[in-house]
């Protein structure tokens, strides 16, 4: 069966890639950027590490850093009209999947026009967008490598996951330098969220044998490298694996799709505007469970790449393995349980149902599921 795949054009990989970047962008021939990132990154000085850089090799540019945790269509309409403004013909998106994402929003409109809410769905734009270099900050989300994009809509308490291969970056970059500073809680649930790209991607329905070789990699190396860039943040070479390994992840679910884990976790950030990686985090280990009679083996192998000596289990132990491993690996690097603390309320499990139902999401998932499906795991996990 044939396939289409994905990629970045250029990948920058490793610690000081940033100083690669005016080189790169000088051959795109671009003449102004516009620097998509949030307030929280200014203030630690990490995007002018990537500014100071363009600075010394005379490349102009604007900066739009009214980006929220979870980018709303304000956001990404805000951007645009300074894009316009100021004639930037590309985006540097410096940040995590919050500025990579609502960068991608914005050069979609730089080249498309209309409403972002227009592009909602599967390859809705006509034209590519404008060059993006997505610079990244953190180690989960993988904006930078993928065709997917989540942006808010308010007024609906609504994520829209947006599947548009005209959104990927021209330039992927992973400098580990930028992520020894990101707060432990902040490295855990990024981390998690990358190893649930990893392991959704791997169980999919639309997994290749291509997208399996990405993501057990990823499997492997954030399992492996996770909680000790929770424990010693300044440790280069751990920040380094969790870079490349959710970098990896990235080529392997762009391509593949995902599952309800994201289904539902999109809702619970739509409704209450909670942290990502934490729901992910959350829902992994029971959605695992109720997928696991669908999967085949493959929850055997993932036991396995997160080192667990499965060779006298059967299959039943290795499966139940893989869970157990994934909920241990969750708690030691400080995850909630439950959402009984977060802000979830009971009464809203019914919509937040009919919404996953109908996130891009679902369909990939291995086991087919009911609204009332969603309705018993959103219970559970409450």
């Amino acid at each position: 069966m044939a396939n289409s795949f994905y990629f970045p054009g250029t990948v920058l990989m490793g610690a000081g890639a940033i100083d690669l970047i005016p080189n790169e962008l000088k051959e795109l021939g671009v003449k102004k950027a516009l620097v998509v990132t949030d307030k929280v990154l200014l203030d630690m000085g990490i995007a002018d590490k990537v500014t100071k850089i363009l600075d010394e090799s005379n490349i102009e540019y604007e900066i739009f850093s009214d980006v929220k945790p979870n980018p709303t269509v304000k956001n990404v309409h805000d951007g645009y009209d300074m894009l316009k403004k100021n004639n930037c013909d590309c985006v540097v998106s410096i940040g995590g999947g919050s500025p990579q994402d609502a960068a991608k929003g914005i050069a979609v409109l730089g080249s498309n026009g209309g409403a972002i809410t227009d592009y909602n769905g599967v390859n809705l734009s006509k034209n590519k967008s404008l060059p993006i270099v997505a610079i990244n900050t953190t180690a989960g989300t993988a904006s930078e490598a993928t065709i997917n994009y989540v942006i808010t809509d308010e007024e609906r308490k609504l994520k829209m996951v947006i599947v548009d291969k005209n959104s990927m970056a021209a330039i992927a970059v992973n400098d580990a330098n930028l992520t020894v500073d990101m707060p432990k809680s902040l490295t855990a649930a990024t981390g998690m969220d990358a190893l649930t790209h990893a392991i959704e991607g791997f169980i999919s329905t639309g997994a290749t044998q291509f997208s399996d070789m990405f993501n057990l990699e990823a499997i492997k190396v954030i399992s492996s490298s996770l909680k000790e860039a929770v424990d010693n943040g300044h440790n280069v070479e751990a920040r380094e694996q969790m870079s490349y390994g959710q970098f990896v992840t990235g080529m392997g679910f762009s391509n593949c799709g995902l599952g309800i884990v994201h289904s539902m976790a999109h809702q619970l950030g739509g409704f209450y505007d909670l942290p990502h990686g934490v729901c992910n985090a959350i829902l992994l280990p029971h959605i695992m469970e109720y997928n696991m009679n669908e999967t085949g083996d493959k929850l055997v192998k993932i036991a396995e790449a997160m080192g667990v000596d499965t060779k006298d289990m059967t299959l039943e132990e290795g499966r139940s393995a893989a869970i157990s491993a994934v909920k241990e690996l969750s708690i030691a690097v400080g995850i909630p349980e439950n959402f009984k603390d977060l802000g979830v309320k009971k009464e809203d499990i019914e919509k937040l149902s009919e919404y996953a139902m109908i996130d891009p999401c679902t369909p990939s998932n291995p086991r087919l599921s009911t609204k009332e499906d969603m309705m018993d795991l959103y219970n559970k996990v409450f």
